[in-house]
C-alpha cells in the first residue's frame, strides 16, 4: 500500500502541509531506524582487520585479518562484525551474497579507504563493496575510491545492493574520485553509480534501506547516477547526505527501466517507491564535459540535483540543491510509466544552470506526471545560462499537480521568466487538474515586465497571466529588495 492516498479525488485535495511531511518523515526514519535484526545474532563474532595483518591471523584486535573478505567468510550463519582498522586497503573488494546480519564498519575515530586503484572491473555491475540478495547488512564509515574502468561494458559501483534483501543500512561512508572514464562521445553506454540500491527481484523487494550521512564526490558517471535506487524497492530513506561535483545525477529514483524485464516491466514492482530524501545537501552537479551528453556539437545541461524518474510515493523534503544543471525534476522517462505521488516541500534550489523544478516528460515521447505537490520551497536565482529558460518549468503530460506557497526569486535584470508551462500534447486528462496558488514571485523589474509562459504562450506580468490562465489567483510579485 503506497504511503500516500493514490486515490485523490479533487486538485485541492492533494495540497499537503510541511508540517504533515516533516511528521511523516519523523515517523518513516523512527521506523526505518527500529526495523528489529532478522533472526539472531547469538553468537555472532566481531574481527578485525589491518591493512598489515595477516589472513594467517585469528582476527582479534591484536591478531588482525589482512583483508575484509577473509573476515567476512569466517563468520558463520549468526553473522557479525568486521572492524577495519585505518590505513589502505588495495587489491581487495568485498563480497556479500545470501549473507544475514554483517556489519562492515571503520574502526573507532579511524578511516580505512578502500582503494579499487589496479582492480580490473568484471564486465556488468560490480561494486567495491558488492551486496546480493543479502538482509540486516551495515556498512559505516568506509571510504571507497579509484574503482575505475575506460570499458562500456562495465559498471563500477562504490557500493552496490543488489538483488532482494530487507534492512540494510549504508551510513557514514565516503565514495569519491572513481567512475568509467570511457570518452565516447554522445554514447550512452557508458555508466558508473557511487551508491546504487537495484531492486531486481520481482517476488521479492528490497525493503528498508537507510542511506544516511554519506559524502558522495568527484564521480565520472557517463549516462547514470550518483546514489540510485531503481527497481523493486519498496520503504527507503535517503537522508542527510553531501553530494558534490558529479558529472550526472546527484539522486535519483527510478521506475520501468530493464531493472526487472518481462511482464513485470511496466508494473509496480519496478518501481522505487515508498521513499524519502530529506535534509541532502547537493551542489556542483552538471554534465557539460561528460560525453554521454556531447550531441550535435552542444552539451546538454541537464543532469538533476535531484531526480524522480518513475518513482511513486516519494517525499522530497528540506534538501539544499544549487548550482546543478536542474535542481529537482520529476517525470517519467518511459512513456507506458508515470511518476506519481511526489510531496516536494521544504526545499531550497538556487543557482541552478537551466532551471530550479521541472515537472513531466521532455517531449511528447515520454510518461505522465501526476499527483504532484510543491509547496514552501524556495526556487532562487536559476537559469544561470541565461538562456531565458523559467524558475520553473512544466512540460509534456502534466496533471492533477499543485504548486502552492511557494517563493521564486529572480534575480535577472531584463525580461525574468518565472514560469513556463509547454503547450499541452495528448489527451485532456492528461493536462487538466494542474493548480498554482498563494505563491510569492519576486523579481528585480518592476511589476508587469516579468514574463510568464502558459501553455506556449509568453505573457508579460502577474495580472496578465493570471487573467489569461485562471491560475495563481492569490499569488503577488513584488520587486527584489536591494
Amino acid at each position: 500500500m503506497s504511503i500516500f492516498s493514490t486515490h485523490i479525488h479533487g486538485i485541492r485535495r492533494l495540497v499537503v502541509t510541511a508540517a504533515a511531511i516533516i511528521a511523516f518523515l519523523g515517523v518513516f526514519v523512527a521506523q526505518a531506524q527500529a526495523v528489529p535484526m532478522m533472526g539472531s545474532r547469538g553468537g555472532a563474532k566481531t574481527l578485525y582487520v589491518s591493512p598489515t595483518g595477516s589472513n594467517s591471523h585469528k582476527g582479534s584486535a591484536d591478531a588482525p585479518l589482512k583483508t575484509a573478505q577473509a573476515a567476512v567468510d569466517r563468520l558463520g550463519p549468526a553473522g557479525g562484525t568486521v572492524v577495519l582498522e585505518g590505513g589502505r586497503y588495495t587489491d581487495q573488494r568485498i563480497s556479500l551474497t545470501n549473507r544475514s546480519h554483517i556489519t562492515l564498519k571503520a574502526a573507532r575515530g579511524e578511516k580505512p579507504v578502500l582503494d579499487g586503484k589496479g582492480i580490473t572491473p568484471p564486465d556488468g555491475s560490480s561494486g567495491m563493496i558488492d551486496i546480493r540478495d543479502s538482509s540486516d547488512i551495515t556498512v559505516e564509515g568506509l571510504t571507497v575510491t579509484g574503482y575505475r574502468t575506460n570499458s562500456i561494458e562495465k559498471m563500477p559501483i562504490g557500493i552496490y545492493v543488489t538483488g532482494s534483501g530487507d534492512s540494510i543500512t549504508l551510513r557514514g561512508n565516503h565514495v569519491h574520485h572513481m567512475g568509467n572514464d570511457n570518452g565516447t562521445m554522445g554514447s550512452m553506454d557508458m555508466n558508473a553509480h557511487g551508491i546504487a540500491i537495484y531492486g531486481r527481484d520481482a517476488t521479492k523487494p528490497i525493503s528498508n534501506v537507510q542511506v544516511v550521512g554519506n559524502e558522495l564526490d568527484h564521480l565520472v558517471l557517463g549516462a547514470s547516477e550518483s546514489l540510485v535506487v531503481n527497481g523493486n524497492v519498496d520503504g527507503w530513506s535517503i537522508t542527510d547526505n553531501t553530494i558534490h561535483d558529479n558529472n550526472n545525477i546527484g539522486i535519483d529514483a527510478i521506475g520501468f527501466e530493464p531493472t526487472i524485464s518481462g511482464s513485470a516491466r511496466f508494473t509496480d514492482v519496478n518501481r522505487a517507491r515508498n521513499g524519502v530524501i530529506a535534509r541532502n545537501t547537493v551542489s556542483r552537479i552538471i554534465s557539460e564535459g561528460n560525453p554521454a551528453y556531447y550531441e550535435d556539437g552542444n552539451w546538454c545541461n541537464c543532469a538533476d540535483g535531484i531526480y524522480i524518474d518513475g518513482g511513486r510515493s516519494i517525499a522530497i523534503a528540506d534538501n539544499r540543491v544549487d548550482a546543478s544543471d536542474i535542481g529537482i525534476e520529476v517525470a517519467s522517462e518511459w512513456a507506458k510509466g508515470s511518476t506519481n505521488s511526489i510531496r516536494i516541500t521544504g526545499n531550497e534550489v538556487t543557482g541552478s544552470r537551466y532551471t530550479g523544478l521541472a515537472i513531466g516528460g521532455y517531449d511528447k515521447d515520454r510518461g505522465e506526471a501526476y499527483d504532484i505537490a510543491v509547496e514552501d520551497n524556495t526556487f532562487r536565482d536559476n537559469n544561470t545560462l541565461n538562456d531565458g529558460s523559467p524558475e520553473i518549468l512544466l512540460q509534456y503530460y502534466v496533471h492533477d499537480t499543485s504548486i502552492t506557497h511557494n517563493v521564486i526569486v529572480s534575480t535577472k535584470s531584463t525580461e525574468p521568466v518565472m514560469l513556463a508551462r509547454d503547450a499541452p500534447a495528448g489527451s485532456a486528462a492528461k493536462n487538466a487538474g494542474v493548480v498554482l496558488d498563494n505563491n510569492r514571485y519576486v523579481g528585480r523589474v518592476a511589476p508587469g515586465e516579468e514574463l510568464y509562459i502558459w501553455n506556449g504562450v509568453t505573457w508579460e506580468g502577474l495580472t496578465a497571466y493570471q487573467a489569461a490562465s485562471g491560475e495563481d489567483a492569490s499569488s503577488t510579485y513584488r520587486i527584489l529588495r536591494r
